[in-house]
C-alpha cells in the first residue's frame, strides 16, 4: 500500500523521498502514516514478506522504519534478509519496538540498524531521527557516486596515459625502422616471440620470480626498443648491402650501447623510474650476449645476462633465419628450429631453448600473422 505525498525533503536525483514502514499493527502504520506523509512518500507493509518485496522493488525506499515484534518474520529475520540481498542492502533500516531494554537496543544495532525508536512515538523524535538518516543516506550516495566516478575518471586516464606509452615506444623502435629496411613487422614478431618465451617460463623455478604477469606485459612492450641504437650507425655501414668488413663491424656493433645510452638518458629525465624504459636498456644493450660469453658488448656469460636479454637474444636470432634479405634466403621454420637448437647452451641460454622448443607451434603462428607483405633489405646484427 503507498501513501503519495508532496513535500519537501528529498531522496536521490532530487525525487520525493520513500520510506517504508512496517509493522503488522494498521494503527501504528496509521500513525506513522499520518505523520511522515506531508513530507516523504510513505509505502507500507504489515508483514516481513511484503516488506522485503516492497524494498527490493522500483522505488526503492530511502529509509525503512521495522518494527521488531511481528509474526512469522521479526523485526531482526527481516533486516538479516534485507542485508543479504544486493538490492537492499544499503538501505538504512530503524527499529520501532516498545521494548526498551538496553540489550534490545545494542541487539538491533549490532545487526546493522542505524537508529531505535522506542514506542510511545514522540513525533518530533521520530521526525527529527528520520530526517538525520536520509541526510547521512544522502551523503553516503554522494560520496558513491563520487567515487565511481572518480574511479571511472582514473581508469580512462590509466588507459590513455598506457595507450601513450604504447605509441611512444613504437615511435621510438620505428626510428631505427625508418633508417635501416628491416619491416615493422619485424617488431610486432619479435613482440610475441618474447611475450611467448616469457609465458612458457613463468612457472620454470628459475624464472619464476622474475617472470611475474606485470613484468611479462612490460616486456612485452619494451622488446621492440631492442634495436633502437641502429639511429646512431652510419648509412653506409647500416644500409651497407652484403658482408661488413671488420671495421664496419665493429661500428654496427655499437648499436647496443648506443641504445642503451638513449634509454638510460631518457630514465634521467624522467620524474620517477619507468618500468618498460629499465627492462628496455637491458636488451637494447644485451640482446646480442650469448650464453657462452662470447657475445658483444660487455661479454656477459650464463645467468649474468639479464633474463630480458636472452629471451630478446633468441626471439631476433629466429626472426632473422626466417626473414628474407638481399643477400639471403629465409630460411624454413623446421630450419630455423635446427639451428636454435643446435646453438642450446652456446648461443642461447638451454632452458629458453627448450622453451622455444614447446612453444614452435606458437612462434610459427606468430610468424604467419604478422608476415612481411613486401620486401626487405638486410638486417644488421
Amino acid at each position: 500500500m503507498d501513501m503519495k505525498v508532496q513535500g519537501t525533503a528529498t531522496g536521490e536525483a532530487g525525487r520525493l523521498a520513500t520510506i517504508l514502514i512496517v509493522d503488522d499493527t494498521p494503527e501504528n502504520l496509521d500513525i506513522l502514516g499520518e505523520l511522515l506523509q506531508p513530507y516523504y512518500r510513505v509505502r507500507v507493509a504489515t508483514a516481513g514478506r511484503r516488506a522485503l518485496q516492497i524494498a527490493a522493488s522500483e522505488p526503492r525506499p530511502d529509509l525503512v522504519l521495522l518494527d521488531v515484534m511481528m509474526p512469522e518474520l521479526d523485526g531482526y529475520d527481516v533486516l538479516a534478509l534485507l542485508r543479504e540481498n544486493p538490492r537492499t542492502r544499503d538501505i538504512p533500516v530503524i527499529f520501532i519496538t516498545a521494548l526498551d531494554a538496553a540489550e534490545d537496543e545494542e541487539h538491533g544495532l549490532d545487526l546493522g540498524a542505524v537508529d531505535y525508536i522506542t514506542k510511545p512515538l514522540r513525533p518530533p523524535v521520530v521526525l527529527a531521527r528520520v530526517r538525520t538518516q536520509l541526510d547521512l543516506k544522502r551523503a553516503r550516495d554522494w560520496l558513491r557516486d563520487q567515487n565511481a566516478f572518480l574511479e571511472a575518471e582514473v581508469t580512462r586516464r590509466m588507459a590513455e596515459n598506457q595507450l601513450i606509452q604504447d605509441v611512444s615506444i613504437h615511435a621510438l623502435a620505428r626510428l631505427a625502422e625508418i633508417r635501416d629496411s628491416e619491416t615493422g613487422n619485424h617488431l610486432l614478431r619479435t613482440r610475441e616471440y618474447v611475450r611467448t618465451l616469457a609465458l612458457a617460463l613463468r612457472d620454470h623455478p628459475g624464472f619464476a620470480a622474475f617472470l611475474t604477469p606485470r613484468t611479462i606485459e612490460v616486456l612485452a612492450k619494451s622488446a621492440p626498443l631492442h634495436d633502437i641504437g641502429k639511429v646512431g650507425i652510419p648509412d653506409h655501414v647500416l644500409r651497407k648491402p652484403g658482408a661488413l668488413g671488420a671495421e664496419d663491424w665493429a661500428i654496427m656493433k655499437t648499436h647496443t650501447v648506443l641504445g642503451a645510452a638513449a634509454i638510460e638518458q631518457a630514465e634521467r629525465d624522467a620524474v620517477q623510474p619507468v618500468e618498460f624504459l629499465a627492462l628496455g636498456k637491458e636488451i637494447a644493450r644485451w640482446h646480442h650476449e650469448r650464453w657462452d660469453g662470447s657475445g658483444y658488448p660487455d661479454g656477459l656469460a650464463g645467468e649474468a645476462i639479464p633474463i630480458s636479454a636472452r629471451l630478446m637474444a633468441l626471439a631476433d636470432v629466429f626472426d632473422a633465419l626466417i626473414s628474407r634479405r638481399v643477400y639471403k634466403a629465409a630460411l624454413s621454420f623446421e630450419q630455423a628450429r635446427a639451428m636454435i637448437v643446435e646453438m642450446r647452451g652456446r648461443h642461447f641460454d638451454p632452458d629458453v631453448v627448450d622453451a622455444f622448443v614447446a612453444a614452435f607451434d606458437t612462434f610459427v603462428a606468430i610468424a604467419a600473422h604478422y608476415r612481411d607483405t613486401d620486401e626487405a633489405g638486410p638486417p644488421r646484427a
